[in-house]
C-alpha cells in the first residue's frame, strides 16, 4: 500500500520561494508517475506538475517557469521547488502517486503567500 505525506509548506511573501518535499513508502517499480495537484479554498484541485517513470516532465501553465519538479531516483521522495510565488498561488498542495490504474493521494500541505 502506498503512502504519501506531504511537507514543506508555509507562509512566504510574494516572491518568495518553497520547496515542498513528498515522502513516498511503499513505493515500487510498478508506480508510473508523481504529480503535484493544488486546491484553494472554494476551488477545484487541479494539476500543478507530474514526473514519470522516464523522467519525463509536465507543468501547468501557471508552474511553467516557476516552478520545478524532481525525484529521488528510487520513487522515495518527489519535490516541487516553487519560485516567484503569487498570492494566487495559495492553496493546499498534494502529491498524488499513480499505479496500477489507482490514484494515491497525500493529506496536503498549506501554502499561503501573502505579505
Amino acid at each position: 500500500q502506498l503512502q504519501l505525506v506531504e511537507s514543506g509548506g508555509g507562509l512566504v511573501q510574494p516572491g518568495g520561494s518553497l520547496k515542498l518535499s513528498c515522502a513516498v513508502s511503499g513505493s515500487d517499480s510498478r508506480v508510473q508517475a508523481l504529480s503535484w495537484y493544488r486546491q484553494a479554498p472554494g476551488q477545484e484541485r487541479e494539476f500543478v506538475a507530474l514526473v514519470d517513470r522516464n523522467d519525463g516532465i509536465i507543468y501547468a501553465d501557471s508552474a511553467k517557469g516557476r516552478f520545478t519538479i524532481s525525484k529521488e531516483s528510487v520513487w522515495s521522495m518527489v519535490y516541487l521547488q516553487m519560485t516567484s510565488l503569487k498570492p494566487e498561488d495559495t492553496a493546499v498542495y498534494y502529491c498524488k502517486a499513480y499505479r496500477d490504474g489507482y490514484d494515491y493521494w497525500g493529506q496536503g500541505t498549506q501554502v499561503t503567500v501573502a505579505s
